[in-house]
């Protein structure tokens, strides 16, 4: 292909227009193939000169090379569209899982760059009209000569195909614990119907069971019994080994474990195995919500009819991190539509009358480095990766503001202090903003609990995965501080008297994380004139 600038004669006849131009009552695209009338309508408004390109022997024109190169990626369950301007797209008509020849494409793509096709990522699971992948040829033509080689390629075998997902049968037990709600249970339900059929396939009615190795095994067996092609057990308490209650009831039904736990977060506590030639997952807590994860990445797979082992899951980690929370610098989603860290906020209880450290307010009591207490717990808080610290006064509440004072926080005064700890929880959580994610309440004389402890805490709240509320234990003990989703400030805020809010964990059992510390300080706070005293000769 000759291209570039020439006069515009009569010889032009057959070249192809490479910008478009405007004459007196029209535009002339580029593309056109120009001819007499062309040429003389260009002429006739003013244009001496155009850019064109004109083909040599062999080249093969753009909607011709786009329509033969395109035949190529015909196949079941795939539709390629008529070729414009020297573009086809290709659809899905079946709903299925899209799968690429990856080498196939790269090669293809390196060939020449004349030729250019995009396509969706590998395994992305895909319904009918969606579209898979687009071909466009760059210039106006392509060299014979590389038709030739891209045709040879292409005829090696198909290079895009679509696994049509089969219509299992899905079997769903559901095993219980007493602090379970019904509403966790009806959530897991939902979403796994949603799954299942989003896949194509049924749901047979869901079994609950005690959360115990025999039940659920018999639940198992019934679920079998009745013809089902995959089976998906639901614990009431996240797998923590191969051998743990819902596994073991996998291998007592006579199956087999293949793995547990995944490189994809959220997911990394499925369970994987067969029980003969049907497979059987226990399912990772995140499955109780419709967001995607881990399952989804297995379910793919399944529906699809691939054969699914240790490797092929241990690979489904490159591209496997699909949730954005604050200590990954780089979350995934672009970042024209990026979804912002949740707002955590601090909350510092420091508005009590120190009656077991009378006549001393604790909170003031200074520390060897010149800080009051209050002061110390207040400046760990700044220190973490909370968006906001608000400090919740009451008593002696012009000293304490004087005590952290120049500090960014926000302060809130609980005009009920003296009625009991509820009155500063209520003020606390009153006044936080409308976009606060979740709160971590901190007691006002935990001075050990540094920012490293607060930022783990952060790091592992996930109301998506079910870790709503996060609690900190050490040797199993569970201390302060704790944090709250914003689901549950309307509890928080409705208490009274001097009970604090730890008898709602009670309640939401199954949304708690615990994490474990290194050492005690989450299991002390200095309240007792002998606490102080110790505090004081710390170094």
């Amino acid at each position: 292909m000759i291209f570039g600038a020439a006069p515009l004669a009569a010889d032009l006849a057959g070249a192809i227009l490479a910008h478009s131009l405007k004459t007196r009552d029209r535009v002339i695209h580029k593309g056109a193939v120009l001819d007499d009338a062309l040429i003389a309508a260009l002429r006739a408004a003013g244009h001496a000169e155009v850019t064109v390109a004109r083909l040599e022997p062999g080249d093969v024109p753009e909607e011709d090379a786009a329509r033969r190169l395109g035949a190529h990626f015909a196949g079941p369950g795939l539709r390629v569209a008529a070729p414009v301007h020297g573009r086809v797209n290709v659809f899905a008509e079946t709903r299925g899982l899209f799968r690429l020849d990856a080498a196939a494409i790269a090669a293809l793509n390196g060939l020449d760059e004349a030729i250019a096709l995009g396509t969706l990522p590998d395994a992305t699971p895909v319904a009918p009209g969606d579209m898979l992948a687009t071909l466009k040829i760059v210039p106006f033509a392509v060299p014979g000569a590389v038709m030739a080689r891209a045709a040879s390629l292409l005829g090696q075998g198909a290079p895009l195909r679509i696994e049509a997902f089969r219509p299992l049968r899905t079997g769903l037990v559901l095993s219980r614990l007493p602090q379970l709600k019904d509403a966790a249970i009806r959530n897991t339900i939902e979403a796994t119907r949603q799954r299942v059929a989003a896949r194509g396939g049924a749901l047979l009615d869901p079994i609950e069971t005690p959360h115990e190795t025999a039940p659920i095994r018999a639940a198992i067996d019934a679920l079998l019994a009745q013809g089902a092609d995959l089976v998906l057990i639901a614990g009431a308490s996240a797998v923590t080994d191969r051998a743990d209650v819902a596994p073991a009831a996998i291998t007592a039904a006579g199956g087999r474990i293949d793995r547990f736990g995944m490189p994809v977060d959220p997911g990394n506590l499925l369970c994987f195995g067969r029980i003969g030639a049907v497979p059987a997952i226990v399912l990772p807590g995140c499955a109780r919500s419709p967001r995607l994860n881990g399952i989804d990445f297995v379910l793919d797979r399944v529906f699809a009819g691939e054969p699914l082992d240790d490797a092929l899951i241990a690979s489904m980690g490159i591209g496997g991190l699909l949730k954005d929370f604050a200590p990954r610098p780089e979350p995934r989603v672009p970042r024209a539509t990026r979804r912002t860290a949740p707002k955590i906020a601090v909350i510092v209880l420091a508005a009590g009358r120190s009656s077991r450290a009378a006549p001393q307010n604790k909170l003031l009591a200074r520390l060897q480095d010149g800080r009051a207490l209050v002061a110390a717990t207040v400046d760990h808080a700044l220190a973490a990766r909370a968006a906001l610290v608000l400090v919740v006064t009451g008593h002696q509440d012009d000293a304490v503001r004087e005590a952290l004072s120049g500090r960014p926080v926000r302060f809130v005064h609980a005009a009920a202090f003296a009625s009991g700890m509820a009155a500063s929880l209520a003020a606390g959580i009153n006044a936080l903003p409308a976009d606060t994610a979740a709160a971590l309440i901190c007691l006002g004389d935990m001075p050990l609990v540094d920012a490293t402890v607060i930022d783990r805490m952060i790091a592992a709240y996930d109301p998506d995965e079910g870790r709503a509320i996060v609690v900190p234990t050490h040797r199993g003990r569970r201390g302060n501080p704790i944090l709250w989703d914003r689901s549950f400030f309307p509890e928080i805020a409705a208490l009274t008297g001097d009970a604090g809010a730890r008898h709602i964990l009670a309640r939401h059992v199954d949304r708690i994380a615990e994490v474990e510390m290194p050492d005690d300080a989450v299991l002390r706070d200095f309240d007792t004139r002998d606490a102080l005293a110790e505090l004081k000769d710390r170094p």
